[in-house]
């Protein structure tokens, strides 16, 4: 086995675009036809980002902050969203089946808030996947905690399982509290993810040395919204990430914990896809409804 790469610099020509290879996507050129359409029900063609709605937190904490009816948060920013990410339960008892939304379905889960979070187990077949027509499938890694293993096989095998039915899987990078968010942890835990498969990964974003993660890892990175920040502080957040390269972000508390939902929505997809300034983003939701 090679010993531990400790070389302190490495170059990873952030100045260099990725070659799409004839299809627009990060990464997907070889992917199936199947595949490629999903992944381009959940990236804007015309763009080549997304504005991911993340509702699916109660899958381990119970009724969250601005999710205690989900009946009621859901709906009204449904339509400003690309896709929504959420779990089977939620979509089939919340959704309308009329939407045209592509779904991102949650399908690792096991332990809650009381237990040791990353002893995660896949929680749903594939054959439900296909029948709720989901448009991509999201399973937890937890690089680095003591069932690294373990999730790291759920990863790969929902990705065999994927890619016998043409879904794809979207690898979602864990951070324990007493790990270390820095660009080397997530440069690790991405490119881990990606060269077992993953066709998306998802993961936070870090101030310094956010480019050398996106550079560095061969699949599209969206970045996960965290925990509920003021409304400018998020936006600012969504411009840089996407200004470094990632294709676009899943958010949640940010979106469905803010004063006005439907507003900060529509301001950060003004400026994922149309690439307003931080500014006028922040106008669109000041002068916005909820």
């Amino acid at each position: 086995m090679p010993e531990a790469d400790s070389t302190p610099t490495k170059n990873y020509f952030e100045d260099v675009p990725v070659q799409d290879q004839g299809f627009f996507l990060k990464g997907a050129a070889s992917l199936d036809w199947g595949m490629k359409n999903r992944l381009s029900r959940i990236f804007r063609p015309s763009s080549g980002r997304t504005v991911m709605l993340a509702v699916d937190h109660g899958y381990f904490q119970g009724p969250t902050t601005g999710l205690e009816r989900l009946d009621l948060a859901i709906p009204p920013l449904l339509p400003h969203a690309d896709a929504l990410m959420a779990t089977r339960g939620a979509i089939r008892s919340t959704v309308t089946p009329a939407t045209d939304k592509p779904v991102v379905v949650r399908a690792s889960g096991g332990p809650s808030v009381l237990r040791e979070l990353s002893d995660e187990r896949l929680a749903m077949s594939i054959e439900d996947a296909v029948r709720l027509n989901a448009s991509a499938l999201a399973v937890q890694v937890f690089i680095g905690s003591e069932n690294e293993t373990q999730s790291i096989k759920n990863l790969t095998t929902l990705v065999d399982q994927g890619h016998q039915v043409g879904i794809p899987v979207m690898a979602v990078v864990a951070v324990g509290k007493d790990m270390v968010r820095d660009a080397r942890y997530f440069r690790l835990a991405t490119r881990m993810m990606a060269e077992l498969g993953a066709q998306i990964v998802k993961c936070y974003y870090v101030a310094e040395g956010f480019g050398s993660v996106v550079a560095s890892c061969p699949v599209p990175i969206v970045v996960a919204g965290g925990k509920k920040l003021p409304e400018l502080e998020a936006l600012q957040m969504t411009a840089n990430c996407v200004a470094e390269g990632a294709l676009g972000v899943d958010m949640g508390r940010n979106i469905f914990q803010s004063d006005k939902p439907a507003a900060m929505i529509q301001a950060v997809s003004a400026i994922v896809h149309e690439g307003a300034s931080v500014e006028d983003a922040y106008a669109l939701y000041r002068d916005g409804v909820a």
